[in-house]
């Protein structure tokens, strides 16, 4: 795992949090926030994925 896959992961979960956490008080901008946090995070995730690839194929 590299470092783009263990910020991904992170992300994804600090955005799960904030959502969940949101959504149990009704603040929908804490909800929104979780939501874009998870994205990114997996976006993060997915480029750590091509880089494990590409490294593998060399």
């Amino acid at each position: 795992m590299n470092k783009h896959q263990q910020e991904g992961n992170k992300d994804q979960l600090k955005g799960e949090l904030k959502r969940v956490y949101g959504k149990a008080t009704g603040n929908e901008k804490k909800e929104a926030e979780g939501n874009m946090d998870k994205a990114k995070g997996k976006l993060q995730e997915t480029w750590g994925d091509a880089k494990e690839a590409f490294k593998d194929k060399k």
